[in-house]
């Protein structure tokens, strides 16, 4: 078990992470997601050990190892700028730190095959990272932290540089690889769809501040406050300011839409109302409240297209499956979907309610 009691990283005048506890559990999948320069890799050196804390203690198995140097600790680490032995092969690559640790001729040689067929490094174990390509050298450093045997595993972004395909295909097997080995395996990302697929445990990151952290589904669906449910929202969330009156939403004391039964115990008053992008439709069901806006940009990624809209001066972003090229500075109506709705309070951020939507 690892653990960050009242962690802090002041650097000059700035403060790089602020006070910070967490307990990160053996044989678990933890993600750290947040856009970039929100603290992960920061929280991840001072886990292993490559920086101290300005304030706090950090705890194995609870002993205190506050100080001690990466060298001493158990731990693998993965950057997304990979780091390779450029004067030794795909295979002795692998194979260093089994060696260091003293491993036998046998083992070696079959960890490191293991390894190398789970990353599709085999035909490549006689070349040097210099004749590999960029992904090619990220799955080298990749099967080398799997074949330390470490007790941490820290993974930095560690797939932004492979294909799709093979991104999606070890986004599945990495979870299980290290779940096996009963290693703490932490995985940093900027893309809440990865922390939807990778699953186990979720803390989001905003400004050196861990905002919330639990089951990856309960925080995706059920965020503390609106900065943890924009953190989970790719693309942006969408947030309209309302007032509620009985059982109205009101826009400019005119009527947006009814108050769903599950937002019934908010207060009467102002509130910030959200909801993620493929939540709001151009075509009705049975739980939509159509809606008026004006079309800005449509783009289409694929089989998906995102609309982009203007709603009472605030701009929405629909995601729709298939090809949808719509006129800009079009009135069209939209259709929300009522029954995944979130509400914060204006003022602080802080949830009021949730439709607890799902992940999709």
């Amino acid at each position: 078990m690892l653990e960050l009691r009242n962690v802090s990283k002041i650097v000059g005048t700035q403060t790089h992470i602020h006070p910070t506890s967490l307990t990160l559990h053996r044989g678990t999948m933890n993600v750290l997601l947040g856009p970039t320069l929100s603290g992960k890799t920061t929280l991840m050196r001072l886990m292993a050990g490559l920086d101290e804390p300005s304030e706090g203690t950090v705890h194995v198995d609870g002993a205190d190892v506050t100080g001690m140097p990466v060298q001493k600790r158990n731990v693998a680490m993965v950057y997304q700028q990979f780091i390779n032995y450029p004067a030794l092969t795909v295979y002795e690559n692998i194979a260093s730190p089994m060696r260091i640790a003293g491993r036998d001729r046998e083992t070696i040689d079959r960890e490191v095959r293991r390894a190398a067929e789970i990353l599709r490094l085999t035909p490549y174990l006689d070349r040097t990272p210099l004749n590999l390509s960029g992904g090619q050298q990220q799955r080298t450093a990749l099967a080398r932290a799997i074949v330390k045997n470490a007790g941490l595993v820290l993974l930095d972004e560690p797939l932004a540089n492979l294909d799709y395909k093979l991104r999606e295909e070890l986004r599945e097997e990495l979870p299980k690889i290290f779940a096996e080995s009963g290693a703490i395996f932490v995985y940093a990302t900027t893309e809440p769809s990865e922390a939807l697929l990778l699953g186990g445990n979720t803390a989001t990151l905003s400004e050196g501040r861990v905002t919330q952290s639990g089951e990856t589904i309960e925080v995706y669906r059920n965020p503390v406050d609106i900065t943890s449910a924009k953190t989970f929202a790719d693309p942006p969330l969408n947030t309209i300011d309302l007032v509620r009156a009985g059982d109205r939403l009101l826009l400019n004391d005119a009527p947006v839409m009814g108050l769903p039964t599950y937002l019934l115990g908010i207060p009467e008053g102002p509130v910030t109302i959200a909801f993620q992008p493929h939540h709001i439709h151009l075509q009705p069901t049975a739980s939509t409240t159509p809606l008026e806006a004006r079309t800005l940009i449509s783009e289409i990624a694929g089989s998906e297209s995102f609309v982009h809209l203007d709603f009472a001066a605030r701009r929405w972003v629909l995601l729709a499956h298939g090809i949808h090229d719509i006129e800009p500075e079009q009135q069209i109506e939209v259709h929300l979907d009522t029954r995944h709705l979130m509400a914060f309070d204006t003022r602080t951020g802080r949830s009021l309610a949730g439709a607890g939507h799902e992940a999709e």
